[in-house]
């Protein structure tokens, strides 16, 4: 096998961040869709994606796409797909499934079709008629969009979001991936100092740590490609061999997490510990407002309350005067923040350089961003 057609999923709002990642790993037939980015690669490219795709949800392997107008036409097309090829005849391989705007509406009997037809694909290979499913896990995904039919198999097992380092966490974490992808649409430097004003179980911070010493995100959890019988090791092993030679173990860092809650900074510190930072990163129970600095050119990242109960409204817009009368006088710092808050820029005292849509699960946010004066050019 030469080639493989990946698709790395995103968030709405972060495919451009995620295509840019997929590049920089060397990967230039890059296309872009609503949710997705779309790459060809070597088999290795498996491993480095799931690996190193900081702000991606997963990544697939595409196995086949064609119309599909008719439950006839989804069976005969699926089975003529190379299933043998990736599925081994122990293996596990469930079906899930989703149709937007297609003539092919039923999400269970697209499933069930589709199940059929990977069985009768693979009875012919195999010449056996009973399939235990005791194997490795291949969980096939029929995606249905204006009746084109999307056949892939998921290759990373749990979502990319799951580094390993974040046993413990508060009621609403910020997701991982979405962590990164904020830190990476800044003008952040591992040179420069790095505030979390809001770390709640460090998420921010910890990101922030990896993306500065260039450590692959996905270098301390499992995949479900590495128990597929068709994968060589080899590749794998050649992957985590880059992963190791490009970490920058030996980069000095300025991370800085505080909160509120003494309870959140306990769990921060925990899993800063659990993700290899026990002395990078200082965490601190104190309010925005004692913040201070003597410190130029860092950037401040946070994730505060959005005061969508009416209860924590006043306190909210309260915070986010404090955090305008704290940040807006450091002005070669550049501070992002956000919330779903439509007065934030208001309530902070200052008109966003920048703001960005994006998705923090289900909540429509805005990403404020403030820019600071920049460093002068040696």
């Amino acid at each position: 096998m030469e080639s493989v057609t990946l698709i790395a999923t995103a968030a709405m709002g972060l495919e451009s961040v995620v295509a840019e990642e997929v590049r920089a790993l060397g990967y230039q037939d890059v296309t872009v869709e609503n949710g997705k980015v779309i790459f060809e690669a070597d088999p290795s490219g498996i491993a480095r994606a799931n690996l190193w795709l900081r702000t991606a949800d997963r990544v697939k392997l595409l196995v086949g796409q064609f119309t599909a107008l008719s439950f006839e036409e989804l069976f005969e097309k699926t089975k003529a797909l190379p299933w043998s090829d990736y599925i081994s005849e122990d293996a596990e391989f469930p079906v899930i499934g989703r149709s937007v705007k297609s003539k092919l509406f039923s999400i269970s009997d697209s499933q069930a079709i589709v199940k059929k037809a990977v069985v009768e694909s693979l009875k012919q290979k195999y010449n056996i008629s009973w399939f235990e499913e005791k194997g490795s896990l291949h969980r096939i995904e029929v995606a249905l969009l204006k009746d084109v039919a999307t056949l892939t198999i998921d290759t990373s097992g749990t979502g990319l979001h799951k580094r390993g380092y974040r046993y413990l966490h508060n009621e609403a974490p910020l997701k991982e991936t979405l962590a990164a992808a904020m830190i990476k649409l800044t003008n952040w430097h591992p040179d420069r100092p790095f505030v979390d004003p809001f770390c709640g179980s460090g998420t921010l911070p910890i990101e922030a740590a990896m993306i500065g010493q260039n450590i692959a995100p996905g270098i301390n959890r499992e995949f479900a490609f590495e128990n597929w019988d068709w994968y060589k090791k080899e590749w794998y092993d050649l992957a985590l061999q880059e992963a190791e030679d490009m970490a920058k173990y030996d980069q000095p860092l300025q991370i800085f997490g505080s909160d509120i809650d003494h309870n959140m900074i306990e769990l921060a510190v925990n899993n800063a510990m659990e993700a290899g930072f026990p002395d990078q990163i200082k965490f601190k129970q104190m309010q925005v407002k004692d913040f201070t600095t003597k410190d130029e050119y860092g950037v401040v990242v946070g994730n505060p309350p959005y005061g969508e109960r009416m209860s924590e409204k006043a306190y909210v817009e309260n915070l986010y005067r404090e955090l305008g009368r704290t940040f807006r006088p450091l002005e070669t710092w550049s501070a992002y923040f956000i919330t779903s808050h439509e007065y934030f820029e208001k309530l902070y005292g200052a008109k966003a350089t920048k703001k960005r849509k994006l998705y923090n699960g289900n909540i429509r946010t805005d990403f404020y961003q403030y820019w600071g004066k920049r460093p002068q050019k040696k």
